[in-house]
């Protein structure tokens, strides 16, 4: 097993600092289990199961640094990759950057294990291939999906006497249905840390239904619309924007959030009723703790009442600007509202239905202004009711006028690590249309 305990763990990593001769050393020890199952053409391709684990050792001299890895951790081994770690370090240029490692640190407990998810069997995922496969096949529609699960652990220890450990489950499923005729698609990803959230059955029969509905779309004028982004298609806009709360860009002048020789930390960029945190003791989305440099992660408000309240500072650029550290996040998670899908469609009175948005390029990082496509099912809406498909889109659109012409937004769904609201949006701009199923 390559999963240690915090005993285990600490154990190797004591013995490996043992070793060091560097001003100073961090040594980071990581493990997984992993298994997976592959279909294509309403068959399983591929199955398998990986065992992995890694210990990096990062040897300093005054700013000069190596970084040496391995996989086997009896003394010999581990005194070789210090040693070598060491050597490295010494032909290193000077990082004129570095930040020497932490002390000891205080961690919230984290809630991102879960035995179920650990312990999911090969017999397991043969069923979620199958609850694709069988409905598919019995509609005349072709099943393509992939799952994933993985259990595993991270830690560290360094020379200053900071010591961390985390264990964390995770599941992620993704299957793409294609009507034989190759005129609809549908699409669904799951992720989450508690295998039994999981409803496979539902998650395939989402996407059968929507590959069907989505036949022979039709072609119409691209334009301003009112849009239902489910969140699979909004997140991916709003992960964009996530990275642009960064302090270094922002004060260089580099991103969106830079503002007249400064920032727009303090100044109301969205909607009001717009909130955006982070939390890694989140029930629905629990993350690690603590990053990779051993900071304390806490749940941190970035979005206020539409206003920015925090930016993110590395360790480096805080001791720049003479300020604490503010670690960039593991999670985002967007305030929503209690609206199902269902009920946004039924108050539409003309809009469009995006199901998820791929191919995502920016177009200027100055204003946050994105284009890319639709995909994998694109409805109209008329009066409450999905009236028929309709051909795929390219968009050019920015998350920021997005969130500032919120209609409403309805409930959270857990989407890449991420609690992200449905949400209805007016004036979304599509520009052109887009022949791809």
């Amino acid at each position: 097993m390559a999963i240690y305990t915090k005993e285990e763990a600490r154990k190797i990593l004591e013995k490996a600092l043992s070793f060091s001769k560097a001003d100073a050393c961090e040594i980071n020890i990581g493990g997984s289990e992993s298994g997976n199952i592959r279909y294509a053409r309403n068959t399983v391709s591929t199955a398998g199961h990986q065992s992995n684990q890694t210990l990096a050792v990062t040897s300093s001299f005054g700013k000069k640094s190596g970084v040496a890895t391995i996989d086997e951790f009896d003394d010999a081994s581990l005194e070789k990759v210090v040693k070598r770690s060491e050597e490295l370090a010494q032909f290193a240029p000077e990082n004129p950057e570095f930040m020497a490692p932490l002390g000891p640190q205080t961690y919230d407990e984290s809630n991102s294990f879960i035995d179920a998810t650990a312990n999911i069997t090969p017999e397991f995922r043969a069923k979620v291939a199958a609850a694709s496969i069988e409905p598919a096949s019995a509609k005349d529609v072709t099943a393509a999906g992939f799952l994933n699960d993985t259990a595993g652990f991270s830690s560290m220890l360094n020379s200053n006497g900071l010591f961390a450990y985390n264990k964390s489950t995770n599941v992620d499923f993704t299957v793409t249905m294609r009507t034989n005729d190759g005129t609809g698609s549908g699409w669904v990803t799951r992720d989450f840390n508690d295998i039994s959230k999981f409803d496979s059955d539902r998650a395939a029969k989402i996407a059968i239904d929507k590959a069907v509905m989505s036949r022979e779309a039709k072609a119409i004028e691209p334009g301003k619309y009112t849009v239902i982004l489910e969140p699979a298609a909004a997140e991916e806009l709003l992960s964009n924007m996530a990275r642009s709360f960064n302090a270094r860009t922002a004060d260089e002048g580099r991103s969106f959030m830079s503002k007249d020789g400064g920032t727009k930390l303090g100044t109301k960029i969205v909607d009001e009723r717009v909130n955006i945190w982070s939390d890694p003791l989140n029930k629905e989305v629990p993350t690690s703790t603590w990053n990779g440099e051993g900071q304390a992660l806490k749940k941190t408000s970035w979005i206020e009442n539409g206003v920015v309240k925090n930016l993110a500072y590395d360790r480096y650029w805080a001791q720049q600007k003479g300020v604490d550290p503010v670690p960039f996040p593991s999670n985002f998670i967007m305030q929503g509202g209690s609206a199902s899908l269902e009920e946004l469609i039924k108050g539409t009175k003309k809009g469009i239905l995006v199901t998820r948005l791929w191919y995502i390029r920016s177009v200027d990082p100055q204003t946050l202004l994105y284009t890319g496509l639709t995909r994998d099912g694109t409805f109209y809406i008329e009066n409450g009711q999905l009236k028929y498909p309709v051909k795929n889109f390219r968009f050019n659109e920015s998350p920021i006028i997005m969130l500032n012409n919120l209609e409403e937004l309805g409930q959270q769904v857990r989407i890449n690590g991420n609690l992200v609201p449905y949400m209805k949006v007016r004036d979304f701009t599509f520009t052109s249309l887009s022949d791809a199923v």
